[in-house]
């Protein structure tokens, strides 16, 4: 098989890595039981700053590429369409959908969000062409012997203890997503992580 072919089937697993994760984090706003433990922190720093969480948002992701070079982590195209594109994925389906009034549906719309966040960032780190800028924490971390579970979960808890601190809102599908997404993004990689050349 010829190379361009080969590169335009991993960037089609980034794209639809990428709108598997919006509509994960779209499932889990929807649920209303607390946001994830990036926008925690986001929060608490724009409680503290009087910044936009938006536009803080925007500066943190900047500050955790920097925290990249330690771990000898390098961007990519998928880097730059993970940035771009998952906002604007949440946005259309927020748009289009209305929020669950049932508990159960909406612990429903948090643990499905959760799964296909899971499946989503591994669809797209599995293709080789650049984690987002805060799964390549995970993935540096992974790189020097800690296992995907650990990884992630200690890069969520860290984002949330910090954010709580700072006066974040923290919800009850917070603590359930920072302890659960880390597993699922073990368990699931290996099944879809296939070959890239």
């Amino acid at each position: 098989m010829s190379r361009p072919p080969q590169l335009a089937g991993r960037l089609a697993r980034v794209v639809v890595g990428v709108v598997i994760v919006g509509l994960g984090f779209s499932g889990i706003l929807e649920a209303h039981l607390g946001v994830d433990p990036w926008d925690v922190l986001h929060q608490g720093i724009s409680h503290h700053t009087g910044v936009a969480v938006g536009t803080v948002s925007i500066f943190v992701g900047l500050a955790v590429l920097l925290c990249w070079f330690p771990l000898h982590q390098r961007p990519g195209i998928g880097t730059v369409i993970n940035a771009v594109a998952v906002g604007l994925v949440v946005d259309v389906v927020l748009g289009a959908t209305t929020r669950p009034d049932t508990l159960p549906l909406r612990w429903g719309c948090l643990l499905a969000g959760t799964g296909l966040v899971a499946l989503g960032v591994s669809l797209y780190i599995g293709a080789g062409l650049g984690p987002g800028p805060r799964d390549g924490l995970m993935t540096g971390l992974a790189a020097r012997g800690r296992s995907l579970r650990l990884a992630r979960t200690t890069v969520e808890l860290a984002a949330l203890a910090v954010g709580w601190a700072l006066g974040g809102n923290v919800g009850v599908g917070t603590v359930v997503y920072a302890v659960l997404v880390g597993p699922a993004i073990h368990h699931i990689f290996p099944r879809v992580a296939g070959a890239r050349d």
